[in-house]
C-alpha cells in the first residue's frame, strides 16, 4: 500500500494551502494512495536547540510531538507539505519541524557517512504554497530550502504548486483551475510512487 504523509504547515486550518493541500490529499486518496493528514499547528515541538545528541546517537534527545512525526516520515513513500509564505519562506511551524529534522541529517552525514550529493533520493516529495505578492522572486528561496531540507530525508522535491496573489483565507475559491490542478497532482503523485 502507497503511503504518503501530509504536513498541514500554515497558522490557519481553512487557508489557502490548507485548502490546496486537501485537494492534493483527495486526489492522492482516488489515486490509490493511503494519506495520512497532520496538522502542525496542533502539535507540541520546541524549535531545535543545538543539543547535538543526534550528533553521537542520530536522534534529538527533546521529547515532544516531534516523536510523533518521526516514524510517519520514515515509513512513508513520499510526503506532502504545504505552507504559505512568510517573508519569503515558510510558516514558522514549517521550519521549526524542518529544523527537528536535523536529527536525520546527522544520522545520514555524520553516523553513516553518507557522501554529500552522491545518495539519489528514495521517495517523492510534493510542496505546496501561496503567497499574497506577486512578486517574481517570491518562491525562489523557499524552493532552495525545500530542495536541501527534502535531501535529508531522501526525498526529491518531484512537483511544488506555488500560487501568488492569494492572501485572505478563501482567496484560492475563486480559483477553481488553483484547485482542479491540486487535485490532478495529488493523483499524479499517488501513481508516480
Amino acid at each position: 500500500m502507497k503511503k504518503i504523509l501530509a504536513l498541514y504547515g500554515s497558522p490557519r486550518k481553512r487557508g489557502n494551502t490548507s485548502i490546496l493541500l486537501e485537494q492534493a490529499v483527495r486526489g492522492a486518496g482516488d489515486g490509490g494512495a493511503v494519506v495520512e493528514e497532520i496538522f502542525l499547528r496542533d502539535l507540541s515541538i520546541s524549535p531545535c536547540m543545538e543539543i547535538y545528541a543526534c550528533r553521537q546517537s542520530g536522534r534529538c534527545s527533546m521529547q515532544d510531538d516531534f516523536d510523533l512525526l518521526r516514524g510517519k516520515l520514515l515509513a512513508s513513500d513520499a510526503l506532502m507539505l504545504a505552507s504559505p509564505i512568510f517573508f519569503y519562506t515558510v510558516s514558522a511551524h514549517t521550519k521549526i519541524f524542518m529544523d527537528r529534522c536535523q536529527e536525520f541529517w546527522s544520522k545520514k552525514y555524520l553516523i553513516d557517512k553518507a557522501s554529500f550529493g552522491l545518495r539519489e533520493p528514495t521517495r517523492k516529495a510534493l510542496f505546496v504554497s501561496a503567497g499574497a505578492t506577486r512578486g517574481s522572486k517570491l518562491f525562489e528561496g523557499v524552493l532552495l530550502t525545500m530542495k536541501y531540507f527534502l535531501d535529508t530525508l531522501d526525498m526529491e522535491l518531484w512537483e511544488s504548486l506555488l500560487f501568488k496573489g492569494l492572501d485572505e483565507p478563501s482567496d484560492v475559491l475563486e480559483h477553481p483551475d488553483y484547485l482542479e490542478r491540486a487535485y490532478r497532482t495529488g493523483a499524479k503523485l499517488a501513481g508516480a510512487i
